[in-house]
């Protein structure tokens, strides 16, 4: 039970950690992964949103726990890149659909950026394929839910 809320918190910080960045340095080190190059179809392959501060805060936040909570910095390292990989194929997706980063998607939003790390953790961890699924689910109703909340108290751009 305890690995699964740890889990669950490395999602959070994985995802959670470079909004926060975000709203602390602004435009500092807010180089665009994508460069701001566009794809074949005109529209950009990412958008300015995703950037290496934001791949590299996440992904340390979760070493760092990681690393703290006995798993690992390697699994911690991975487990948070994973995460943000999912996010990026989220946002390559969208922006080929036509949506904006600010747009909502259910499910696309946020299956892609839990599934891809709790499968590492499946692999990597005694945890069963069940819990890894249980945690993606409690994670995109959570994300869902928590939202709205979050843009309310100015820490999210968007109410969803």
């Amino acid at each position: 039970m305890l690995i699964s809320l740890e889990l669950f918190v490395m999602l959070v910080l994985a995802n959670g950690v470079p909004v926060v960045v975000a709203r602390v340095l602004k435009r500092h080190w807010a180089a665009p992964i994508d460069g701001g190059r566009r794809w074949r179809d005109g529209r950009p392959i990412l958008g300015t949103s995703k950037t290496w501060r934001g791949l590299i805060s996440g992904s340390l936040s979760c070493a760092l726990f990681s690393l703290w909570a006995g798993l690992g910095f390697a699994f911690g390292l991975l487990f948070g890149l994973l995460g943000l990989m999912g996010d990026l194929v989220s946002s390559f997706t969208k922006r080929r659909l036509g949506l904006d980063s600010s747009a909502r998607a259910l499910g696309l939003d946020q299956i892609p950026e839990s599934a891809l790390p709790m499968a590492l953790a499946a692999i990597w961890l005694p945890v069963s394929w069940w819990s890894a699924l249980l945690i993606v689910a409690l994670f995109t109703a959570s994300n869902i839910l928590f939202s709205p909340l979050l843009y309310r108290l100015g820490i999210r751009r968007h109410p969803h």
